[in-house]
């Protein structure tokens, strides 16, 4: 007779890797809510922590697998593999972490006779030297990826973004009141991040953190923090946000005193952009709808345009095994009709910051170059406020920022994002 246990943090990691790896679907596709409805809050966190981990190191533990197997096992039971090695050569307790996932395959009818075998490899697992795991080449970046990257980067900044890819991202929050923010450096434990920013390194459940419940501060990596930065003179100005949700620059403006307008066509996304909102009480029009459906025109337009997402890598190691490269050529010419018509809905002397969390050229310096081919009444700004000034080294030559993983890599790296700031004249 089969041990019906509830799930736990790591039976639900071994659920959720095999849709991402079996089904080449992304982490935000699955219904969480429904997958781990039986799971405590902590224990959410930790199962998807665990997913991620072992998604980062895949191809190690592969490399460490293979050789302790006779063939390859089916993909349930090599993805248990995967994740107990991950587990345990992060320096995990190995006896209770063997002993876990060999119940998890005893309490599937269709896997009891693996037990012998998920046992007997994570045991060979366990007494390997933890300099064997240490010494494993950094995982490389899908062919299609690396591919196209390599067209536009030396090898050596290549194999610098996948390095900070392996490693566990930081946790940056905005804060509503830069006055604050010595004093939510100490709160949080945090590290301040050119003087806007703040840098959690082990944050545990933010919503327990202090200020949250305050809405004195919102989840917004680095890079995607830059963007309304670049933005003169935004106070009593109107503003657009468009593909606005979850919201971070809707809020980054509202808090800097401007009119905001946030379109989405997404009406659950714009349920938590109004979430968002409530939270951190600051204000701005949300409306659901096709951007191309805008006409009035604005002061300040932000479009952070739908991509390919690859400078994410580092938060969302399932994208690469969810994603093929198929299909991008249909989204750069989207983004481009994008811009085209935010650039329609820009005022005399307005401003208009495109951005994309892309780490390809084709979504970011491409796009504004033909941008700038084809509408001569436009120029790059290339301003930096004063404490951000040192941006300049990442200075593109159509007047652009590109910013990778591996910038500011001694203190966490960043997202990779492109971002250009256009005026009308």
């Amino acid at each position: 007779m089969i041990e019906k246990k509830m799930p736990s943090a790591r039976s639900q990691a071994s659920f959720l890797m095999d849709i991402i790896l079996g089904e080449q679907r992304l982490l935000s596709e699955i219904n969480l809510s429904s997958v781990m409805k039986n799971l405590s809050t902590s224990d959410r966190a930790r199962s998807q922590r665990l997913l991620l981990n072992a998604l980062r190191s895949l191809e190690r533990a592969d490399a460490l697998l293979l050789p302790l197997l006779k063939k390859r096992p089916n993909l349930k039971i090599f993805n248990i593999l995967r994740l107990a090695t991950v587990e345990i050569m992060d320096n995990g307790d190995a006896h209770g972490i063997v002993n876990e996932y060999v119940s998890i395959v005893g309490m599937q009818k269709r896997l009891q006779n693996y037990k012998g075998l998920v046992n007997a490899v994570l045991r060979k697992v366990a007494a390997c030297e933890q300099s064997t795991w240490n010494n494993m080449k950094v995982p490389q970046l899908p062919k299609w990826l690396r591919r196209m990257l390599l067209k536009s980067y030396e090898s050596s900044i290549v194999e610098k973004i996948e390095k900070q890819h392996l490693e566990r991202p930081p946790v940056d929050i905005t804060l509503k009141n830069r006055a604050l923010i010595k004093y939510f450096c100490n709160e949080l434990k945090g590290t301040e991040i050119f003087k806007h920013s703040l840098r959690l390194k082990n944050a545990g459940q933010l919503s327990k953190l202090a200020g949250f419940n305050e809405g004195d501060w919102w989840v917004q990596d680095l890079s995607a923090s830059i963007p309304v930065l670049l933005v003169e003179e935004i106070k009593g100005k109107s503003a657009l946000d468009l593909c606005a949700a979850p919201g971070g620059k809707t809020m980054q403006m509202a808090a800097a005193g401007a009119h905001v307008t946030a379109v989405d066509i997404s009406e659950i996304r714009s349920s938590k952009l109004k979430e968002n909102l409530t939270r951190t009480s600051l204000e701005a029009k949300i409306v659901i709808s096709d951007l191309f459906e805008i006409k009035n025109l604005f002061d300040v337009i932000i479009l952070d345009a739908p991509c390919s997402a690859t400078g994410t890598i580092r938060r969302h190691p399932d994208l690469p095994y969810a994603k093929s490269g198929v299909g991008l050529n249909k989204l750069f010419s989207m983004q481009y009709k994008m811009l085209e018509h935010a650039v329609s809905l820009m005022k005399p002397n307005s401003q208009l910051i495109y951005c994309t969390c892309s780490l390809l050229p084709q979504e970011g310096e491409h796009q504004v170059h033909k941008l700038l081919s084809n509408f001569r009444e436009l120029r790059v700004d290339k301003y930096l406020p004063n404490d951000l000034v040192f941006l300049e080294e990442y200075r593109t030559h159509e007047g652009g920022l590109r910013l990778l993983p591996n910038h500011f890599a001694e203190t966490g790296g960043t997202d990779g994002f492109y971002i250009a700031k256009l005026v009308k004249v």
